[in-house]
C-alpha cells in the first residue's frame, strides 16, 4: 500500500481514538456523512462506468417495482394471440409466445425473484468468506488452523453438482435459498484469498497500535482490516453475483431447479422447447429473456468497477491529489489574470 494511503489511515485512526472534547453530536453527523457518504458518493459519480451501471441497475429495480406493485399484466396463458413478433404491437412490444404470453409481462415479473438470488448468493458468498478470512488471518494458530481446514474441505467438493445434489434433495423455491444455494461453497476460495492479505495487514503500525492500545478485535476488524479489503472484496462480490445469475439460469433451463419460480431460465426452457431455436417466427422468445440477463451482468461489472474507485485508497488519494493540484492551477490562473 502506498504512503500517502498509510498516512491516511493512521490520520484517521489518530482523529478516531483521540477525539477532541468540544466536538458536538451534530458535528460528529456531519463529519460522518461527509466522509462516509457525500465524498463517496461524488468519486464514484466521476466515473462514466458508475452512472451507466446504476442507470441499466436502474431499469431493473424499475422493473421490480412494476412486478411486486402489479403496474404491469401478469403473465398468463391465452391472454394474447401466439407467437406475435416483436415491435410489431403496442399491446405486446416484446411479442408472445406460442402459449399466448406477453414476453414483456415474463421479463418483468421475473426480475424481483432474480435479485433477490443474485443479492442473497452474493451477500451470502463475500459475508461468509469475510469472517472465515479475517478471523483466520488475524487470530492465526488454532482458529487459523480450522477455518483454514473447513475452506480446503469445502474447496474440494465440486461447486455445480453438488448445488445440483442440494437441488434435487431439497427442491427450494424460496428465491433467497436459492441463491444461498448456488453459492453454497463459493466463499471458501475467497476467504483462503483474504486471509492471505489480512496476514501482511495485521503486522501494519496501525494495527500494531490499536491492539496495544486494548482495542477489541471485533473493532480492529471492522475499522482497521476490512476497509483495506474493499476493493477485492467489492470485485468478488461482482463475481458471485454473477456466478448466481449465470448458474440460476442455467439450472433453471435445464430443469433442475423447480418451475415453480418464475425465472428468465424457465423462459428460455420453454422457448428452447418450443422450437425458437430453429424458427426465427419465435427467435424473440429466446433474444430478450438473453438480453435480460446479458444487461444485468453488465450492471454489475460497471459498478463493480466503478465502486472500485471508492474503496480503493490508492484512486481516492490520487484523485485527491489531482483535485488539490487542479484548484492550485485554478488559483495561479485566477493571479496572472489579475
Amino acid at each position: 500500500m502506498p504512503t500517502e494511503s498509510k498516512q491516511q489511515e493512521n490520520t484517521a485512526w489518530r482523529s478516531e481514538y483521540t477525539e477532541s472534547p468540544d466536538v458536538t453530536l451534530r458535528d460528529k453527523v456531519a463529519e460522518y456523512f461527509e466522509e462516509r457518504i457525500h465524498k463517496p458518493a461524488m468519486v464514484a459519480w466521476a466515473d462514466g462506468r458508475t452512472r451507466l451501471g446504476l442507470l441499466i441497475m436502474g431499469v431493473y429495480v424499475g422493473m421490480a417495482i412494476i412486478a411486486i406493485f402489479d403496474l404491469y399484466r401478469a403473465p398468463s396463458t391465452n391472454q394474447a394471440p401466439r407467437l406475435v413478433g416483436a415491435f410489431q404491437s403496442w399491446d405486446h412490444p416484446l411479442g408472445t409466445t406460442m402459449s399466448g404470453v406477453d414476453l414483456l409481462s415474463l421479463v418483468i415479473h421475473s426480475t424481483p425473484e432474480i435479485l433477490l438470488m443474485v443479492a442473497a448468493g452474493g451477500l451470502w458468498a463475500t459475508a461468509t468468506a469475510i469472517v472465515v478470512g479475517t478471523l483466520a488471518g488475524y487470530k492465526g494458530g488454532t482458529v487459523d488452523r480450522v477455518l483454514m481446514s473447513f475452506s480446503d474441505v469445502m474447496m474440494a467438493i465440486p461447486g455445480l453438482p453438488l448445488v445440483v445434489i442440494l437441488a434435487v434433495t431439497l427442491n427450494p423455491k424460496n428465491p433467497i435459498i436459492l441463491g444461498i444455494l448456488i453459492n453454497i461453497n463459493y466463499w471458501a476460495g475467497l476467504g483462503r484469498s483474504l486471509r492471505s492479505q489480512v496476514l501482511t495487514i495485521r503486522e501494519d503500525n496501525y494495527v500494531e497500535a490499536s491492539r496495544t492500545m486494548g482495542v477489541s478485535t471485533p473493532r480492529i476488524l471492522l475499522k482497521d482490516i476490512i476497509p483495506n479489503l474493499m476493493p477485492y472484496v467489492t470485485v468478488n462480490f461482482v463475481f458471485a453475483a454473477r456466478y448466481v445469475v449465470f448458474a440460476s439460469i442455467g439450472l433453471f433451463f435445464l430443469g433442475v431447479l423447480p418451475f415453480s419460480t418464475q425465472n428468465w431460465g424457465v423462459t428460455l426452457n420453454y422457448a428452447y422447447n418450443g422450437g425458437a431455436l430453429f424458427t426465427w417466427q419465435a427467435a424473440h422468445w429466446l433474444i430478450f429473456p438473453m438480453i435480460a440477463i446479458m444487461g444485468l451482468s453488465l450492471a454489475l461489472i460497471l459498478l463493480g468497477q466503478g465502486m472500485d474507485r471508492v474503496f480503493n485508497p490508492r484512486v481516492r488519494t490520487r484523485m485527491a491529489g489531482e483535485s488539490e493540484s487542479t484548484v492550485k492551477d485554478d488559483d495561479a490562473g485566477m493571479t496572472e489574470v489579475l
